[in-house]
């Protein structure tokens, strides 16, 4: 179908004619003429086509006004209203796909909630067509960060016979269904596909440990899954993790490397969704494009876990979790550290061993690990980072004190016999950072399909 693309509808192009498609986003009918706003996907604004009821009688221009239609229209290019806008006043017109009068995106705004009743529909609407192009040219800026750096891109498997937080918190995958001669776990597993249990992944990064003990410099960038009961607007069940790994670096190193990929992805984003990011400034978080233009320019503080907490109970805040060495951060706490003590983002370091993974490396004083979080105003933690533990009797012990099924970890634990060397990676969150750049409020609202409890549509 030879067309032009809506974004390539400019002022140089007035007094020609242009094909062009898209869908119907808002129309209204005077006594002469008609207007349509026209969507085609490649970009954000949409295109104006006026129709003159002379050269179309109204059986004909009816249908072509229905919000959601998709039409062909073929007209001439001339100057909008508006300086530097530009519209297309129709000569001929093809209907591609009717829609019905049922079409649910009727009025101007919609609650989130509703919207996500429909997610085959609500990327229709200028809030969710900017959020899913936001999310593609940050998944690009991302491949293009480590590309730039010297890392090689690794596909970690999806399916897994290990839980890598050892929370216990993974999907099951299985193609035994109800089968009441199944007596024991065992004889379950025995008919099970792959002869023994097997999950989702929650991560990649055992995995990417293996790639960068030959490799160097590695990244994932996949699905990992969370079975985890949270209903809150930060937890989703499936969500997409970027996971870099970088043998002979400490828990500095690693820090330095995530802040530069904050800035660096954050910087991108500024400068190639400047239309995108002013819809969301304007309708969602005032002040947004200030707020990233900070994080780029500033200096990321950084606080020991023990001072955090104590920065915390000398806040005069009346938390609704308790404050005590030894316990994990909420997001009340993350909020109050970010938002109003340093109002920038912080890395706290150091966190308590027995609230942190299995695998992280544990520090001198045999209380805590080389862990760190970076907290990012509004949203809270949206990295986790660690160096890992490369000592094998060390991770041995760890492994067996938390009960975890040593014939799972053997292959990882091997790593540290064969030439094992301080390694350290972290985690970002796709759709944390997405909330971030946009101000979307709620992770439902970064991923097209949304997995949370008891929700799958």
């Amino acid at each position: 179908m030879q067309r032009v693309e809506l974004k390539d509808i400019t002022s140089g192009l007035v007094g020609t004619t242009v094909t062009v498609c898209g869908w119907v986003r808002t129309s209204r009918d005077s006594k002469n003429v008609a207007f349509v706003e026209l969507n085609d996907g490649s970009e954000l604004n949409h295109t104006q086509i006026v129709f003159d009821k002379a050269a179309f009688d109204d059986k004909t221009l009816s249908p072509l006004l229905a919000l959601g239609a998709a039409l062909k229209v073929t007209g001439t290019v001339e100057r909008g209203m508006k300086e530097e806008s530009v519209e297309i006043r129709a000569t001929a017109a093809e209907l591609l796909g009717a829609s019905d009068p049922s079409y649910p995106l009727q009025k101007k705004r919609h609650t989130m909630e509703y919207l996500r009743t429909i997610p085959h529909l609500r990327v229709r609407t200028n809030t969710f067509n900017a959020v899913f192009r936001v999310r593609s040219e940050l998944s690009y800026a991302i491949h293009e960060y480590f590309h730039k750096n010297g890392y090689y891109y690794v596909h970690s498997p999806i399916i897994t016979g290990s839980d890598c937080e050892g929370a216990g918190e993974v999907f099951k995958v299985t193609t035994v269904g109800f089968d009441p001669s199944v007596k024991t776990e065992a004889d379950y597993n025995a008919k099970d596909f792959f002869g023994r249990p097997a999950g989702l992944t929650v991560s990649g990064q055992l995995e990417g440990e293996t790639m960068a003990m030959a490799l160097g410099k590695i990244y994932t960038f996949g699905p990992t899954f969370r079975a985890e009961n949270s209903n809150t607007p930060r937890h989703a069940a499936e969500f997409w993790q970027v996971e870099p790994e970088v043998a002979f670096c400490d828990i500095n190193d690693i820090i330095e490397i995530a802040t530069d990929m904050i800035k660096n992805i954050i910087g991108h984003l500024l400068a190639e969704c400047r239309a995108e990011l002013e819809f969301f400034d304007a309708r969602f978080e005032k002040g947004l494009i200030d707020k990233l233009r900070n994080v780029v320019e500033s200096e990321f503080a950084r606080v020991d876990y023990a001072d955090a907490i104590e920065i915390l109970k000398k806040s005069g805040k009346q938390f609704v979790y308790p404050v005590e060495w030894g316990l994990d951060l909420q997001t009340e706490h993350e909020r109050y550290l970010t938002d109003e003590y340093f109002k920038r983002p912080v890395f706290v370091v150091n966190y308590p061993k027995k609230i942190k993974s299995f695998y992280m490396k544990q520090n001198p004083d045999g209380k805590t690990v080389a862990a760190t979080d970076l907290l990012v105003p509004g949203v809270g933690e949206i990295i986790g980072c660690s160096e890992r533990e490369n000592d094998y009797d060390k991770l041995l012990a760890e492994i067996q004190s938390r009960g975890m099924k040593l014939s799972d970890y053997e292959g990882y634990l091997d790593l540290r016999k064969y030439g094992s060397v301080p390694h350290s990676g972290f985690g970002l969150g796709l759709e944390r950072i997405l909330m971030y750049v946009t101000g979307m409020s709620n992770i439902r609202d970064t991923i097209e399909y949304p997995r949370t409890k008891d929700e799958l549509r």
